[in-house]
């Protein structure tokens, strides 16, 4: 029996109990399978024995196709509503798990973590489509928040807690918990979540629609700056910060599992961090994309600090990566901030589709450049490898930074203080 099916809005316990947590759970699993593979890579490679190449291909497959039912996620959640989508999706999500556990050859392993990126693809959407459903306006920002946060959380699961199952199963036993727990989330969705009404037959975006929201100069001018770190940072944080970790700092899985908790814990508060500092800023006439450029700044100069190679930093550099890196989340809130009432739905998915396609090019690519080194007994790349990986990450990020610089201009500032009425 599920929550009361009647009531056009629900209240209290009843929005924590039957809307938020159950679509949170989904949410939680996808950021925790997204990002275990940077703890289980070591057991993987042992596994199938994998170069670089094979590793970031692996782990990329769940980016490319998380990528490609982005649009046909957002059509039929219109049509259908996150309820019945996500029983589906969760279900096919369990099936790329499960059949993961029991892959017997990287050929499988791929086509699993694939299915797995289909069936998740729509875990954040559809959360918050229901969440935007039940919920009133007033209340939505913070409730968003807390989504993230438990984002945060399930990337954060991905560490330190996978590091401690191991001791008590091993990673194909692992994973066949997690397909039944995805299962159940699935599950747990359909029994609990209320009813909605239908919401009518959506249509399939035209290509004339899509185009007009990349065309649109406020959607270009955001992506220009922001698209490329955030490509950057779902990529590397999810696999190569704990291969560089025990690579080229030789820190022990343990050590590396407990630096990629602390860092995947910092999501929590970073996001926090940057919808409060850009409150702040707001009030002071300092606008997101202006917030977005200087955190930009310190997220390159992070990178910068890698390619240094300066081994006292290295934990100090594992962390900063992704709490500063939170900065990228705020392309979301600036696109829709920026786009015309009826094209944000829209502009959210074609924002979606160049981020994950971009973090599916970046975490193969970095493979790929590493590639070109020949690992040691171990299987352990040479830090110059590193070093020129993350420095091609430096320079593709560069144009964006300084097009952005070079747009505030003298005339542009005047301009928009005169618009806030300030002298």
């Amino acid at each position: 029996m599920g929550c009361d099916q009647q009531s056009a809005r629900l209240r209290g316990v009843a929005v924590l109990f039957c809307v938020f947590l159950p679509f949170a759970l989904g949410h939680y699993l996808s950021s925790l399978l997204r990002n275990v593979n940077a703890v289980l890579a070591p057991q993987l490679v042992a596994a199938f024995a994998l170069d670089s190449g094979q590793l970031g291909l692996l782990t990329s497959a769940f980016f490319f196709a998380f990528a490609l039912v982005q649009l046909p996620v957002g059509v039929a959640l219109d049509r259908y509503g996150p309820r019945k989508v996500q029983l589906v999706l969760m279900l096919l999500a369990a099936g790329g798990v499960l059949l993961f556990a029991h892959a017997g050859s990287f050929a499988e392993l791929v086509a699993a973590r694939a299915l797995m990126g289909l069936g998740l693809g729509g875990c954040f959407m559809s959360a918050v489509k229901a969440i935007s459903s039940w919920i009133g306006p007033a209340r939505l920002p913070s409730v968003h928040g807390y989504l993230i946060a438990v984002g945060g959380l399930g990337a954060a699961s991905a560490t330190l807690p996978v590091r401690l199952g191991l001791s008590y199963t091993d990673w194909r036993g692992l994973f066949t918990i997690l397909a039944a727990l995805t299962a159940f989330a699935g599950l747990l969705i359909w029994v609990v979540t209320p009813r909605a009404a239908p919401p009518g037959l959506a249509k399939l975006p035209s290509l004339q629609s899509i185009l007009q929201i990349y065309r649109a100069p406020a959607f270009r001018k955001t992506i220009s700056l922001i698209l490329i770190p955030h490509t950057i940072f779902f990529g590397i944080q999810g696999l190569w910060i704990g291969r560089w970790l025990s690579d080229v700092a030789r820190f022990s899985d343990a050590a590396v599992a407990y630096l990629l908790y602390l860092s995947m814990a910092a999501v929590i508060f970073g996001a926090i961090a940057v919808g409060m500092l850009t409150e702040w800023a707001a009030r002071r006439g300092i606008t997101p994309l202006d917030v977005a450029g200087v955190g930009i700044v310190a997220f390159v100069l992070v990178q910068v600090g890698i390619v240094c190679n300066y081994a006292p930093s290295f934990q100090l550099l594992s962390v900063l990566f992704t709490l500063i890196g939170t900065v990228t989340g705020i392309e979301y809130a600036i696109v829709a901030q920026s786009m015309p009432k009826e094209q944000t739905g829209r502009a959210a998915t074609c924002l979606n589709l160049l981020i994950f396609v971009g973090a599916f090019v970046v975490q193969a690519g970095f493979g790929l450049v590493l590639g070109l080194w020949r690992p040691d007994h171990l299987n352990h790349y040479p830090a110059l490898a590193y070093r020129v990986a993350f420095g091609v990450l430096v320079l593709l990020q560069l144009p964006g930074l300084l097009l952005f610089f070079l747009r505030r201009t003298p005339v542009e500032c005047e301009l928009r203080i005169n618009s806030q009425g300030r002298i």
